[in-house]
């Protein structure tokens, strides 16, 4: 692994992972930093949809589950409508880099199913489910998206619990159940702009699943109808479970979590040899509290860490 020294080192955080790795991602791309709740009702239930334009996704009209703000800001999570923090400037800069990329621009085209982003790691306890539910709660203070994150993680899944949610039928579910339509399982919270997809129940069969041609289908229902809908997947460890290698084929970006002073570059290395079936890698540099210029990030504006 190279010597990392923080004095030598300067860009984004996007781009101090590839420094650190000596990485240049496949085709667009870069590195990124790291640093309960109340539910209404308990039972969630289903009522219609309110129709919409046809080619725009009908606008959900039915119960939401209330997240406990403050419990997220003592957690370290972005707060909605709460004060500008170092934290959330820097998920800012982070998110653009991937809208961009999925949304296009005059001078490059949008990337292939862009709007799916995987967020994984090589190993557990480096921060990938800390960087997806960050970087889901930046994504939805967009006034042009809404932002679906999808807990991938299906031996150890984590979002609920990070946001003090109950479990519930999730995406293995309606891969298995071919009968079980993918939106039933949808959670919505009260987060404008903010949904959860669980996990749902593990099989000895998830990659298997993965794999099928169902698979596909299910997550085009994810974003049908719905431009404006940006898919975050929370995926296992690369170099832990099976499934997050399956899943990087059916997503347009991958961002690779990597833990600053602890992920090791043979690791990163054989993660990223895992992720091949997705041609649009970044590094997300994790845990790192240097600054090169002496100070917190957004210190000038007089931002609060």
């Amino acid at each position: 692994m190279n010597k990392y020294n923080p004095l030598s080192k300067s860009g984004s955080l996007l781009e101090r992972a590839g420094q650190i790795y000596d990485y240049v991602p496949s085709k667009k791309g870069g590195p990124i930093e790291n640093y309960g709740p109340e539910i209404l009702p308990p039972e969630i239930t289903k009522r219609p949809m309110v129709p919409a334009a046809p080619d725009r996704a009908p606008v959900y009209d039915g119960p939401r589950v209330i997240v406990d703000r403050e419990k997220l800001r003592e957690a370290g999570f972005v707060v909605p409508d709460g004060p500008v923090t170092g934290i959330s400037e820097e998920f800012r800069i982070i998110k653009r880099q991937l809208l961009l990329a999925a949304k296009g621009t005059a001078k490059q085209a949008r990337l292939p199913h862009g709007e799916r982003i995987l967020i994984c790691s090589a190993h557990p306890n480096e921060g990938k489910t800390f960087c997806a539910l960050n970087l889901a709660l930046s994504i939805a203070a967009e006034k042009d998206n809404e932002v679906l994150l999808v807990d991938a993680d299906f031996a150890k899944p984590s979002i609920l619990s990070s946001l003090g949610l109950e479990g519930s039928k999730g995406l293995m579910d309606a891969l298995a159940d071919p009968t079980l339509p993918v939106e039933d399982c949808i959670i919505h919270t009260d987060i404008a702009g903010l949904a959860i997809l669980p996990a749902g129940e593990q099989t000895n069969a998830d990659t298997e699943y993965l794999a099928s041609s169902r698979t596909q289908e299910v997550l085009n229902r994810l974003t049908q109808n719905n431009p404006n809908r940006i898919v975050i997947f929370d995926s296992p460890p690369a170099l832990s479970a099976s499934p997050a290698s399956v899943l990087a084929t059916h997503v347009g970006q991958v961002v690779m979590v990597v833990k600053a002073d602890e992920t090791t570059e043979t690791a990163l290395r054989d993660a990223l040899s895992l992720m091949a079936g997705c041609d649009n890698i970044q590094l997300l540099l994790n845990g790192t509290k240097f600054s090169p210029t002496g100070r917190s990030f957004g210190s000038y504006y007089g931002y609060g860490e």
